[in-house]
């Protein structure tokens, strides 16, 4: 398996820059407060275009909507250095979704009210829906039980609106790929990202099957993630690199290679564990200031990627780029 060359990743990041989209953010946590418009600015500069904020809780809704705006609305604020090109931000869009992990805290209401939202305020996707058996109470019976009844309900949302939906599934792959299978939501036809992919091989190679992009993060880059890298090598050797899109899933998924892109974050310890393997309570906001992730260090993950698959990023970049568009049925132009 190709090793990481570290020190020419972090060259790269550093002066090769490309048209990204970020398929998967928590961008809207309150660890951004502080500084989001300059982190989008900061995102933009590292060429992320395009991001998506992705719902996870029903009580966070409204929260998306409102840095969606916010974010959006940053140029019409500062119209004279937006014309001039000295700021600029990614444009952001929004993915609505019941977590699994938050399972315990999800309503039949919640399901009803996502619904109209549906109706109300079209999202880009429906997202991150799924299944979750990281804990041994989620392997519990009923709480198992409800999970799939709330995946099934998305997922008909998401044929009834014709949208792309956003997996999240972790240590139930097999049930996951059964569900999708005796579903009638085609990703062939709606598009679709397996978010922050973790399984194996043929994991990989059934999700790719189906239509579904394979979600990268920052994992990537880790040199002892050695089942990841062989399945994204594997899934790339049947099915191209056309079934792959890359995503931070900030604030976690920290890139394993020694500091982020942000400058007042030097030396900021790695982390690629996420908040919900911790606490179902949590919110993702709890992450430290201080070992958070950011849209801009999207860079390490594409050129890790590059590397691993012998690609060069130029070419990788306008292929995610492409693909993302088609997970997420959009024409956006490829332009930096």
């Amino acid at each position: 398996m190709t090793e990481i060359d570290t020190s020419a990743i972090n060259n790269k990041v550093r002066t090769k820059i490309f048209p990204l989209i970020d398929t998967h953010t928590h961008f809207d946590a309150p660890v951004f407060d502080e500084d989001r418009g300059e982190q989008a600015q900061f995102a933009y500069d590292k060429g992320v275009r395009h991001l998506v904020l992705v719902g996870y809780l029903h009580r966070y809704f409204s929260r998306l909507y409102e840095n969606q705006q916010q974010i959006n609305n940053l140029c019409q604020l500062d119209k004279k250095n937006c014309l001039n090109q000295k700021k600029r931000f990614p444009k952001v869009h929004i993915a609505l979704g019941l977590h699994p992990f938050y399972i315990e805290q999800h309503t039949e209401a919640h399901l009803e009210e996502m619904a109209q939202m549906l109706n109300e305020q079209r999202p880009l996707a429906i997202g991150e829906i799924g299944l979750d058996t990281f804990t041994d109470a989620m392997k519990q019976p009923e709480t198992f039980a409800k999970q799939q009844r709330f995946f099934i309900a998305q997922l008909d949302m998401a044929v009834a609106h014709q949208l792309p939906v956003m997996l999240h599934i972790r240590k139930a792959h097999a049930e996951a790929l059964a569900l999708l299978k005796a579903h009638n939501y085609d990703a062939h036809k709606l598009g679709g990202i397996a978010h922050s992919f973790s399984g194996g091989v043929q994991e990989a190679k059934a999700f790719a099957k189906l239509g579904f992009k394979l979600g990268v993060t920052g994992q990537i880059t880790n040199p002892n993630a050695k089942k990841l890298r062989l399945a994204i090598q594997a899934a790339v050797e049947s099915y191209g690199i056309d079934c792959l899109v890359i995503e931070t899933d900030c604030p976690d998924m920290m890139p394993i290679l020694g500091q982020t892109l942000d400058n007042n974050l030097e030396g900021a310890s790695s982390n690629n564990a996420s908040v919900l393997g911790r606490d179902k309570n949590s919110e993702r906001g709890d992450t430290s200031m201080h070992s958070r992730n950011v849209p801009a260090n999207l860079l390490y993950v594409l050129h890790s990627l590059s590397e691993l698959l012998n690609v060069s990023a130029a070419i990788l970049a306008q292929q995610l780029w492409l693909n993302s568009c088609n997970a997420l049925q959009t024409k956006w132009s490829y332009t930096l």
